[in-house]
C-alpha cells in the first residue's frame, strides 16, 4: 500500500495520531468549510461557518425591533452549538468504546446529511431558514472534529483567530531583530496561512459550484468525507466481527 493510501486510511483514526495527520486533516476540512460557507451564501445570502457575524446581525435586528429575524439568527447559533455538541458526544462515546472511528463518525453524519441536502434541495423547494439551520449545524459538527483532535490548536473556520496568531508571530519576528532573542513560530504561520488559503480556495470553488450546479455541488464534498470516514469505520467493523467470531468459538 502506498504512503498516500496509508495517509487516507489513518487520517481520521482516533489512535496513534501525529501532527502531520492533524495538519492534513485540518487543511482538508478548511477547504470543505470554505466551499460550504461561500457556496451556501450564493443560495441563501448568509455565511454559516462563523458565528461572529450572525450574532452581530442578531444584535442589529434586536435594536431595530426585528424580533422574528433576530430569533432566527439566534437559532442558527444554537444549531452550530448543537452540531459541536453532537461531535463531542460521538467522540466521547467512541473513546469509551475504544473505537478507531471516534472522529470519523461525525464526518460520516455530515456526509450523509450533505447527500440528502444535495439530492433533495433546491433554491425553490427548500426554505432559507432550513438551509441556514442545517449548514450551521454541519459547520459546528465539522469544526468540533478538528478542535477535539488537536485540542483546539487547529480550527477550520475560525479565520479571525488564525489571522490574529499570524500577526502575533510576525510581531515576534520583527521584535526579535530589534530587541534581542524572542521566540517565534514560523511553522504556525505557515500552517495558518495554508488553512486560510485552502478556506479561500474552497470558497471560490464553492461559490462557482453553487452558482452553476446548485445544491448538487455538495455531493463531491460528501463523497470525500465518506472516503475519509470509510477506513476507520471499516476497521472497527472488522475488529468487532473478529471479536464476535472469537467469542462464538469460545462459548
Amino acid at each position: 500500500m502506498t504512503a498516500r493510501k496509508n495517509l487516507h486510511k489513518h487520517l481520521l483514526e482516533g489512535r496513534h495520531r501525529d501532527i502531520t495527520l492533524n495538519k492534513t486533516l485540518g487543511r482538508s476540512l478548511a477547504f470543505i468549510a470554505g466551499a460550504i460557507n461561500a457556496g451556501g451564501f450564493m443560495v441563501v445570502a448568509q455565511y454559516t461557518s462563523h458565528m461572529t457575524g450572525i450574532i452581530s446581525l442578531a444584535a442589529d435586528n434586536i435594536a431595530l425591533n426585528q424580533w422574528a429575524l433576530a430569533a432566527a439568527l439566534l437559532f442558527y447559533i444554537v444549531c452550530f452549538i448543537f452540531g459541536a455538541a453532537v461531535t463531542t458526544i460521538l467522540v466521547i462515546w467512541g473513546k469509551n468504546k475504544n473505537l478507531h472511528s471516534r472522529y470519523a463518525l461525525p464526518l460520516a453524519i455530515e456526509a450523509l446529511l450533505l447527500i440528502v441536502f444535495g439530492i433533495s434541495g433546491n433554491e425553490h423547494a427548500v426554505s432559507s431558514f432550513y438551509t441556514i439551520s442545517l449548514l450551521c449545524f454541519l459547520m459546528g459538527l465539522q469544526n468540533a472534529v478538528i478542535t477535539k483532535i488537536t485540542d483546539t490548536s487547529i480550527r477550520t473556520t475560525h479565520i479571525t483567530g488564525m489571522t490574529t496568531d499570524i500577526g502575533i508571530e510576525i510581531g515576534r519576528i520583527i521584535s526579535s531583530r530589534g530587541v534581542g532573542k524572542i521566540l517565534y513560530n514560523k511553522e504556525k504561520i505557515m500552517l495558518h496561512l495554508s488553512i486560510i488559503s485552502l478556506f479561500l480556495l474552497g470558497g471560490v470553488i464553492g461559490a462557482y459550484g453553487f452558482k452553476y450546479m446548485g445544491f448538487v455541488f455538495v455531493l463531491p464534498l460528501a463523497a470525500y468525507l465518506l472516503l475519509l470516514a470509510f477506513f476507520p469505520i471499516r476497521r472497527d467493523i472488522s475488529i468487532n466481527n473478529y471479536l464476535h467470531r472469537r467469542r462464538s468459538r469460545e462459548s
